[in-house]
């Protein structure tokens, strides 16, 4: 059964890696958000890239599920020295991942190309893409004006109220070709439990019409996400953080649901078949029985 993924953030890493696990390489593609995407120290920097990459290959740090394992930090200390931002951690292994990028893209290579290229030295034998070669910048309009995403969220904390989001540069960005292609070889699409509003909402507005059987696991838990500010961005929207709500944001796109057994009882008001699991991922089993557990469900619809 070929899979394509849709991911972003570290929950979307993780289920990522448990497809991985039971998957044969050449059946799994995953399509990665890249409206995170900035330019920091004069670096070009794609976090969400960065750590499903890092999390396939092993590298990632266990403990924040992002960053690079075993980091050390002698550039952003020195840096902060010397009165630069040091606001976003970068690690030094890290730091070698954006330089080299950067390099390749001021020679005019692709960022797809250039992932591929960092896969097979990561010895990654999955198929792992951005969602487009083309720049395209979430943009977080708050109670205190306009911020870029990383502004927002690691510098700011996501302490200002979000009001709405904006997808700069979408209307011009094309889908890189070899996330087409996959697309039109899959069997089912996988939304992973990544944010809805910022980590997958971008990528379906580079692929609006995705005609194959779709299916999305819910990051809320218990009214709660276990990383990032989803609930708290429901919650200043107007809605209520629920399985539920992430059901709603995907209604009219799903052929089925996979939400916590914490929330069994929001199954009944959904529009479409569920699976009701456990969905939280402490470790490398629980992610390939997650994994093994969405494969089924995907095979019964």
């Amino acid at each position: 059964m070929k899979i394509v993924a849709l991911a972003g953030g570290v929950g979307g890493a993780k289920l990522a890696h448990g497809l991985a696990q039971i998957l044969p390489p050449e059946d799994l593609t995953i399509i990665v958000n890249t409206g995170d995407d900035f330019e920091h120290l004069g670096l070009y920097i794609s976090p969400d890239l960065d750590t499903v990459c890092y999390t396939l290959a092993g590298l990632a740090n266990p403990e924040t599920g992002w960053g690079r394992v075993g980091e050390t930090w002698n550039t952003i200390s020195n840096i902060e020295k010397l009165g630069g931002p040091n606001w976003f951690r970068l690690g030094d292994q890290d730091i070698a991942t954006h330089l080299e990028r950067t390099r390749r893209m001021k020679e005019g290579q692709s960022l797809s190309q250039i992932t591929k290229d960092f896969c097979t030295a990561w010895e990654i034998k999955q198929t792992i893409l951005p969602m487009s070669d083309s720049p395209v910048r979430t943009m977080v309009d708050t109670d205190e004006g306009e911020l870029a995403f990383q502004e927002y969220f690691v510098h700011r904390h996501c302490e200002p109220r979000v009001k709405n989001f904006r997808f700069e540069g979408i209307e011009a960005a094309q889908p890189t070709s070899g996330a087409l292609d996959a697309l039109l070889s899959a069997d089912a699409v996988i939304i992973c439990p990544s944010n809805p509003w910022v980590s997958v909402d971008p990528i379906l507005k580079i692929f609006p019409e995705i005609k194959k059987p779709m299916i999305a696991i819910s990051p809320i838990i218990g009214g709660k996400t276990v990383k990032g500010p989803a609930a708290k961005m429901y919650a200043e929207l107007g809605i209520e953080p629920s399985a539920l709500a992430v059901e709603k944001h995907y209604r009219g796109l799903l052929s089925g649901f996979v939400l916590d057994t914490i929330d069994e009882e929001l199954s009944k008001q959904m529009s479409v078949k569920t699976l009701v699991t456990n969905t939280l991922m402490n470790d490398y089993t629980d992610r390939a029985r997650l994994a093994q557990d969405v494969l089924n469900f995907i095979r019964s619809l």
